[in-house]
């Protein structure tokens, strides 16, 4: 008989997003009149830039012709995509050579397969709340967990302390669910601690084109000892709009070297022989992204998210609900009004406003009684949510 990983038993059954998607439904059903304005999910409305476009057009064309057809790539991604990426992080002050560049399908498919680089008696230290991911992933491995809390108290922005114990820790700047970002100070207290306990921090760095303030740090490889310490993780999907083309990347420096094995190079085998490889039409678009005119014509689609986190920061701080994010991240973290449950608020907005979020319990037990919003909405369907809680909340 085929024995089956009995760890998924300890995995909640129901994805956070799929109950979410459910309640929505069953509302849609018996209110067919309302029209459902959904802040919830982190996806995009903005299309694709126009450059961007335009290299998957020729890319595509390429495909069709005998002399410039391409079959297999390398799993690891095109040196034209590879290189470009390692200019970009040249604009953060950091050096990353091409070859420690992996292009990917997505931060949210490296996350859970970097966990096959690592022995499964690590343990694991994430930071409650937290993206599903990081725990489920390693639920399903049987690992041991480990979580700090993040609260209001320490902005949602936990640090090692005396005692803590742990080999692999998941941090998320800015952060996804809270919007909190770490300072210089703050990341420098973590890469200390993974070096001096020669733990590994993997670093989700999916939000890092948010930040406006020049004063935080954009990627953990701006503090001295992150190479020897951290593999960093980033996406297209929220600073490009490639949530329905998916293409990511993830750095693993060569000076990151554990028993005498070199992570890079565990990484490059488990991609050869696992992933085949984003598709050359999409990392033609990719490359376009980070060329001046690419970077221009995204840049115009974050400040428009950006706007939008800010109209809904302002009405909150109308309304007097305490809130973390808003500024240098698309993620608005509130505290739930009246002492409500994060689901029985998700169900009030949703019966009376018809407006939709995240319950903050789904993040973790520091979750509940907090409550997500996403920026990734239209501007008008932005303005539209935030008067209706608005009104929801005044006359409540």
């Amino acid at each position: 008989m085929a024995k089956v990983n009995k760890n998924y038993k300890n995995v909640s059954e129901s994805y956070l997003f799929s109950n979410i998607a459910k309640r929505v439904n069953d509302f849609s059903k018996t209110n067919p009149d309302k029209t459902i304005i959904k802040m919830g999910i982190g996806d995009v409305t903005k299309p694709l830039a126009p450059l961007v476009v335009d290299a998957m057009k020729k890319a595509a064309a390429e495909m069709g012709n005998k002399e410039t057809f391409r079959g297999y790539g390398p799993e690891q991604g095109y040196s034209f995509l590879k290189e470009k990426i390692s200019d970009y992080y040249k604009t953060m002050g950091v050096s990353i050579d091409s070859d420690e560049v992996f292009v990917s399908d997505g931060a949210k498919s490296d996350v859970a397969n970097l966990t096959d680089i690592f022995a499964n008696d690590n343990t694991i230290i994430i930071p409650d709340p937290v993206y599903p991911v990081y725990l489920d992933s390693n639920i399903m491995l049987g690992r041991k967990v480990v979580f700090i809390d993040g609260n209001k108290q320490n902005g949602f922005l936990p640090l090692p302390y005396d005692g803590l114990q742990g080999d692999i820790i998941y941090l998320c700047s800015p952060n996804n669910p809270t919007g909190a970002v770490y300072d210089r100070d703050g990341l420098k207290k973590w890469v200390d601690f993974a070096n001096a306990n020669g733990a590994v921090i993997l670093y989700d760095a999916a939000y890092e084109s948010f930040i406006k303030d020049k004063s935080l740090p954009r990627s953990i490889y701006e503090i001295q000892g992150a190479k020897e310490c951290a593999i960093e993780l980033c996406s297209l999907s929220k600073t490009a709009g490639f949530t329905g083309t998916r293409c990511g990347y993830t750095i693993v420096p060569k000076a990151l070297v554990r028993e005498d094995m070199s992570l890079n190079a565990m990484w490059f085998r488990r991609q050869s022989t696992k992933f085949n490889g984003v598709s050359y039409i999409v990392q033609r678009g990719a490359e376009a992204v980070f060329t001046p005119e690419g970077q221009k014509q995204n840049q115009e689609n974050i400040e428009y998210y950006a706007e939008n986190a800010e109209i809904i920061a302002r009405t909150l701080t109308d309304l007097g609900i305490w809130f973390s994010g808003g500024i240098n991240s698309p993620y608005v973290w509130l505290k739930c009004p009246g002492g409500m449950s994060s689901w029985e608020f998700f169900d009030f907005l949703l019966n009376n406003a018809a407006v939709v979020g995240t319950p903050g319990s789904g993040f973790g037990k520091c979750g509940e009684g907090y409550f997500r919003l996403t920026a990734f909405n239209t501007r008008e369907n932005t303005i539209e949510a935030m008067d209706r809680i608005k009104r929801l909340l005044t006359k409540k």
